[in-house]
């Protein structure tokens, strides 16, 4: 069909519009418009596009899967926060042709060897907006118009000699190949020729020792770099000779510093790295708020996205809140307000289908129970039937754990946190009377006061358990192992009467409070047993706090409302970026030991090396994306925020000049020094703003990684939209350099 594919559109049970729908002669970009109005609606490129679901698989589909078969259906997901698309086709035959081939598109993006082709396209798309006439040329009045269009507000006399320049045929006009040229001149990078020729002697080539060398002196790569020299000639030479001779060209100088080798961001540490074999209270873990919330707390939308949202990010700790439901089936929805609710089975299948596509390591389902006995029995019921083995219903070896079990032995398991009945020796000792099980090798002394102390707490939690059993289904309890929800009563309560497979939950008023009095207790008592801290119930709009206070103390489950972007959420998808984006991330060493000395409001009680200072060029930006909502021909005013985000002395941040009027190809060439005391805590976030002398700075893009994570030397940063996103070919390229 001329004008594209007609396929409706839906919202909603009710809300169901045609749309046609158009792959443009890109093969990157897709729009839709209306059937009755022939206007364009939206459109989006095909990097926008995270996958492609077939069948009724979102909440909108299913509702409708009476009315369309599933072979008709099919949901196109977004990147970052932006919502679905749900689309049913007019036959299974046309809706496979558009899986199918949103799928080549998506899978042919993802791969580097394409990036050329991707490059001459994203210059063909530039070309052709910039093409008011359509007539396949483009006028100097044209160009200009480009420039605008492109961020850039270059001199017009400069302007001018580009065109000229590329103009071979001497028409006035440029087309094809010669646009292709006056693009490259356009984009020459004169800061990375300068350094390519401060280490080749003939200035057109680097050769392998140069190459060597440059690795070694400025990129400090201090093992195998012979060898990594050749695999970077073998990767991102263009020209068959020059690999065949070992030499690496500027355009492949280029091509490496752009690419993962060359950015900021360690390649080594992007795959699972750390030791995964601690008990659980040993990591951060990655963790959602009110996970069912894709809006605000009041009147939001409930859905299974957001869990499908958070687990794909690595999210390891899930809330649901779960009430009494219509015909005896639970509801999941924020209680007391407007929230729309989903069935706690929907949420369940969700997380048995979805819990281990990203990572492979335990997730930990945040029970809050305000059911009835009877629909708790319903709860307990479904989680057995739908997660089956999935769902871990006893310690891992059958014992009285001493310690929590390690990320590596659970892998693949779904661990409830909820309230219990009693305590889990209770279910594997047997009778209450039993004594805890003593080795030969231990001390008599030692046997008799845990003895004297397990009777004396069995005395004081009398009454609890009474009330526990009143309102606590025994096979609701029995799901709960390692995560049994208890009130914190104080670290000393704590310590003298808690578990390891204990866990406190405490809101974020509450948690710096006992920051600022007790800092060394509280990281003394997080490396033994787990704490949750979630945010205020004021936060009515889904905003976050900063979590970096928290994981100061050592606070493993760090609940963020995933849905709301900004500040907060940057830094947790900074921390968790690592480690193959498992959701585990391990602590320094002395935020594991019990006995550690260790406050955050105190740098000199961490032991270990002297503070390290950490040294920031910033030297160019690249192609940066306008401001969005701006008005058309505005070009940007960019400026680069460096922040530090960790112990309290370590908090810093610091900004360079803002060059006026071009986000194109700005150069600031200037030098950002911090000194850390913890730098095994600091996470180090790249601000890009538009600077506006008036008003507030607008966001321009970000990145955001651990300190211990930075790959010294010369580094391209790839920037991330507001909603965690990439924005290519948008970057920064600095100098880094971490001396003690």
């Amino acid at each position: 069909m001329q004008q594209g594919t007609l396929m409706r559109k839906v919202k909603s049970k009710s809300w169901k519009k045609q749309r046609y729908f158009k792959l443009q002669d890109d093969c990157m970009t897709i729009w839709y418009q209306s059937k009755k109005t022939g206007k364009i609606e939206s459109a989006f490129s095909i990097s926008d596009v995270e996958t492609v679901r077939e069948g009724h698989q979102s909440e909108v589909l299913q509702s409708l899967a009476e009315e369309f078969p599933p072979e008709r259906c099919f949901t196109i997901v977004f990147y970052g926060r932006r919502g679905n698309l749900d689309l049913i086709a007019g036959s299974a035959e046309e809706a496979q042709c558009w899986v199918q081939g949103l799928r080549q598109l998506i899978e042919a993006t993802s791969f580097p060897l394409i990036s050329a082709l991707v490059s001459r396209t994203w210059i063909r798309d530039w070309f052709q907006k910039a093409d008011k006439n359509k007539d396949g040329r483009m006028n100097f009045k044209e160009v200009q118009r480009l420039l605008k269009m492109m961020n850039v507000d270059m001199n017009e006399d400069h302007a001018l000699r580009l065109f000229q320049a590329a103009d071979k045929s001497e028409s006035g006009t440029l087309e094809g190949e010669e646009f292709v040229l006056f693009y490259k001149a356009l984009t020459q990078r004169k800061e990375v020729l300068s350094l390519f020729q401060d280490f080749s002697e003939d200035g057109k080539k680097l050769t392998l020792l140069e190459l060597v060398d440059f690795l070694q002196q400025e990129q400090l790569e201090d093992e195998g770099t012979e060898e990594l020299a050749m695999e970077l000639i073998d990767k991102y030479e263009p020209s068959e000779t020059a690999r065949a001779r070992h030499v690496l060209s500027a355009d492949g100088f280029l091509m490496y510093l752009c690419s993962p080798e060359g950015s900021i961001f360690n390649p080594q540490h992007r795959p699972l790295w750390q030791d995964m074999s601690q008990p659980l209270c040993h990591y951060f873990i990655s963790s959602s708020h009110n996970t069912y919330l894709i809006e605000d707390q009041i009147r939001g939308q409930s859905s299974i996205e957001g869990y499908i949202r958070a687990l794909k990010r690595g999210c390891r700790c899930l809330e649901v809140d779960c009430w009494d439901g219509p015909n005896g089936e639970p509801v999941v929805y924020h209680g007391h307000t407007f929230t729309s609710k989903i069935p706690f089975r929907e949420v369940v299948s969700t997380l048995g289908k979805y819990a281990f596509k990203t990572s492979d390591y335990p997730v930990i389902l945040s029970l809050e129970n305000h059911c009835s006995m009877e629909q708790q029995e319903v709860l307990a019921q479904q989680l057995k039937a739908i997660l089956g083995e999935q769902l871990l219903t006893t310690t891992t070896d059958g014992r009285v754990p001493t310690q929590l079990p390690s990320p590596e032995e659970l892998k693949h398991k779904i661990l409830l946190k909820g309230k219990k009945i009693g305590r889990l020796e209770d279910m594997l000792d047997g009778p209450e009377d039993e004594a805890p099980d003593v080795s030969d090798d231990d001390n008599g002394a030692e046997a008799e006061e845990e003895r004297r102390r397990t009777k004396v707490i069995r005395t004081q939690h009398g009454p609890a358990l009474q009330k526990d059993k009143e309102s606590l289904a025994q096979a609701l309890s029995d799901c709960v192992v390692y995560c049994k929800s208890v009130a914190f009563q104080g670290f000393q309560e704590a310590r003298s009467h808690s578990r390891p497979s204990e866990i406190s939950s405490l809101a974020e008023a509450k948690a710096r409070k006992l920051i600022r009095d007790a800092g060394n207790e509280f990281v003394r008592h997080n490396a033994w047993q787990l704490t949750r801290i979630y945010p205020s119930g004021m936060r009515t709009d889904s905003s976050n706090y900063n979590p970096q206070e928290m994981w100061n103390v050592g606070c493993q489950l760090v609940a963020l409302n995933f849905q709301t972007a900004g500040m907060e959420m940057d830094l947790c998808d900074g921390l968790f970026s690592q480690n193959g984006c498992c959701g585990y991330v391990l602590k320094p060493p002395f935020m594991r030991d019990e006995e550690t000395l260790f406050n955050p409001s105190d740098p000199s009680s961490r032991e270990g090396p002297g503070p390290v200072t950490l040294t920031i060029q910033v030297i160019s930006g690249q192609q940066l994306p306008k401001v969005a909502n701006s008005k058309v021909g505005a070009v940007i005013d960019p400026l680069v925020r460096v922040e530090i985000h960790g112990v309290p002395v370590d908090q810093a941040h610091q900004e360079t000049k803002y060059i006026e009027n071009n986000g194109f190809n700005p150069h600031w060439d200037e030098t950002l020094q911090f000194q850390l005391h913890v730098p095994e805590l600091a996470l180090v976030r790249f601000v890009v703003e538009d600077y506006d002398k008036t008003s507030r700075n607008d966001f321009v893009g970000q990145f955001t990684l651990a300190f211990a994570n930075i790959k010294p030397g010369y580094r391209h940063i790839h920037l991330l939209s507001k909603d965690g996103t990439s924005i290519p070919p948008s970057s920064l390229f600095v100098h880094i350099r971490i001396t003690e």
